[in-house]
């Protein structure tokens, strides 16, 4: 039998550091998406602007980490899947999505521990909101 150690906190949200480092991620997000050549499809997905889809990662992250449910309380049920129905995700996508992800994460300083976790929670996430196979 294999026991998994306890984490630090209580919630990946508080191990984060509550909504303002929430908050410092999902902007360290979208910055690198814009700015960075390697995600550029990942960027051409999300249209002109940035700012609705930055509140809505925060609101959601916030939730999904286990604090405010500031996007739930908005919107309802995130229904991931169906709310990104509507745009082209394959694998260059997911991959480019996990990529940034992971280097938002890296530069906002997340706990190695936690952000091991995350990646394997997002690379799971990411793969079943995939619509297309390419």
């Amino acid at each position: 039998m294999q026991i998994e150690e306890k984490a630090p906190f209580d919630s990946p949200f508080e191990w984060m550091g509550g909504e303002s480092r929430v908050k410092a991620l999902a902007e360290r997000f979208y910055d690198l998406m814009d700015l960075e050549p390697g995600y550029q499809a990942l960027r051409a997905a999300h249209g002109s602007t940035l700012q609705d889809a930055r509140d809505k990662l925060f609101w959601f992250l916030c939730g999904w980490l286990g604090g405010p449910a500031h996007y739930t309380e908005r919107f309802g049920h995130p229904r991931l899947r169906m709310r990104h129905m509507p745009f082209s995700i394959g694998i260059l996508e997911r991959d480019q999505w996990l990529a940034c992800m992971d280097q938002a994460m890296q530069e906002t300083r997340v706990d190695p521990v936690l952000r091991e976790r995350l990646n394997a929670s997002f690379l799971k996430t990411a793969d079943w909101m995939r619509n297309r196979g390419g």
